[in-house]
């Protein structure tokens, strides 16, 4: 299949992506494209599959007549990404054209300040 990733999401990713090709929207040349025209872009240039870690586009975007499916992913931190590639190219391999399929994540605890004692 042929994927697009989004500028948000490392372009690191499509190497991991294997038997796929995926390409990052810089690669493109359309590093200045916004959702809408990204996806068009993408349709018109045959990309099947948009990946993106942008958790608003379907409700920024009429997905309803799109070709394009998407996979939105629930972060776009390289190392959650990394260890569940698995999930990912699970997503990829099974979203149906023009369909959205979201990729959730448990993100680790974000470390607190250190308590002081007074």
């Amino acid at each position: 299949m042929k994927i697009l990733l989004d500028q948000n999401v490392s372009a690191r990713l499509g190497r991991l992506l294997i038997g796929h090709d995926a390409v990052h929207a810089s690669g493109m040349g359309w590093s200045e494209l916004t959702n809408g025209d990204l996806l068009t872009a993408g349709e018109a240039a045959g990309f099947e599959i948009f990946v993106t870690a942008d958790k608003n586009i379907r409700y920024q975007q009429n997905l309803a007549h799109r070709r394009i499916a998407l996979v939105v992913l629930g972060t776009n931190l390289l190392d959650i990404l990394f260890a569940n590639v698995d999930r990912i190219r699970s997503a990829v391999d099974t979203v149906a054209a023009g369909g959205y399929v979201t990729v959730p994540f448990d993100r680790p605890p974000r470390p607190g300040r250190p308590i002081v004692p007074g």
